[in-house]
């Protein structure tokens, strides 16, 4: 079969590159309104075809999957072509720009019995694979609380804001680590250099199990940082995706309390030992990501991070610009995944 890549800008060069090596594939397409950039790709990677026709793409009868990487607007109206013309979906995260378009797409993706993907990467990552294994064995023990931030000088997008940005990438990894999506979110935010796009905001989210976690998100800021940390009942873990070798850290480091045995007596007794790093396998998540995608299309099964799992990310995040514009927190139902 063929595959074919439609919006050729920021993420779509990354997408062809990984579908290019793909040895199952018998050719890889490239859709794009833009001459310059289809250009660009065919220098890049003479063996594509290019095209400025979506019709004769989604008319290709070679062509069996589709990976949508155009703007975030586009992907409810274009992904149902996508389906409707019975090719399988992969969509860059966030998979719509609305929850009620996720929805139509999962529906429609039902009816042609048609494999939906949504971008979620990080969920292919090492070290968010490796902190998803020492969470179900138990290793940090109860989880009290999360404190992440993704920040950096730009870019600036402009026709979102900085939460449908950068946030899929967070609440797509804190859903999938818990296993559990909020009943409760938060929001304040500002726009700073671009009247109506906020570009900086901070979430407050509360789980069904009580954790709460607190998300920072910035296009304004004066170093480059991708950190997440877990504070946990027995340890620690640190999770930071700039760092070159360690990106992943267990402090075991805590505070046993013991129960006051008379009126007024408490005591906290202050634990710290090692700081362990993991070795991490060396694979590309983006890889990993797409031959599961192709895998899927090829033996129908469900993808890990299908059509439910994007509208979770979509639902939470219109929570979270809704209460950015209303100053008032959202109440959600909360889901337990496990």
């Amino acid at each position: 079969m063929k595959a074919a890549v439609v919006g050729a800008g920021y993420w779509g060069p990354n997408l062809t590159r990984n579908l290019v090596a793909q040895r199952s594939l018998d050719g890889v397409v490239v859709c794009d309104l833009d001459a310059a950039k289809l250009a660009k790709i065919k220098e890049r990677f003479p063996s594509v075809e290019t095209t400025q026709d979506l019709d004769a793409v989604l008319g290709n009868p070679e062509i069996e999957a589709v990976l949508l990487a155009t703007p975030i607007s586009t992907h409810g109206a274009l992904g149902m072509k996508v389906l409707q013309a019975g090719k399988h979906l992969f969509v860059e995260k966030p998979l719509t720009s609305s929850a009620e378009e996720g929805r139509q797409l999962i529906a429609e993706a039902e009816r042609q019995n048609r494999v939906l993907m949504v971008g979620h990467t990080f969920e292919f990552s090492p070290p968010v694979l490796a902190a998803k294994e020492l969470l179900e064995a138990k290793e940090l023990g109860d989880i009290f609380f999360i404190s992440v931030m993704r920040v950096n000088l730009g870019l600036h997008q402009r026709d979102v804001s900085v939460i449908w940005d950068l946030v899929p990438h967070d609440f797509s990894i804190l859903f999938y680590w818990l296993g559990e999506s909020p009943n409760y979110v938060q929001a304040f935010g500002r726009d700073c250099i671009q009247k109506g796009i906020p570009d900086v905001a901070f979430l407050n989210l509360r789980f069904p199990s009580g954790i709460i976690a607190n998300i920072e998100v910035a296009w304004l800021a004066p170093s480059k940082l991708r950190r997440t940390a877990l504070v946990g009942e027995k340890k620690m873990l640190v999770y930071d995706d700039t760092e070159n070798v360690e990106k992943l850290k267990i402090y075991d480091q805590g505070v046993d309390y013991k129960d006051p045995e008379s009126f007024g007596e408490y005591q906290l007794s202050y634990r710290t030992g090692d700081i362990v790093s993991p070795r991490l396998a060396n694979t590309e998540p983006l890889r990993m990501e797409i031959e599961h995608f192709l895998e899927c299309v090829r033996t129908g099964a469900t993808p890990k991070c299908d059509g439910h799992s994007g509208l979770r990310v979509v639902e939470a995040l219109e929570a979270a610009e809704t209460s950015l514009r209303t100053g008032k927190p959202v109440q959600l139902e909360g889901q337990i995944l496990r």
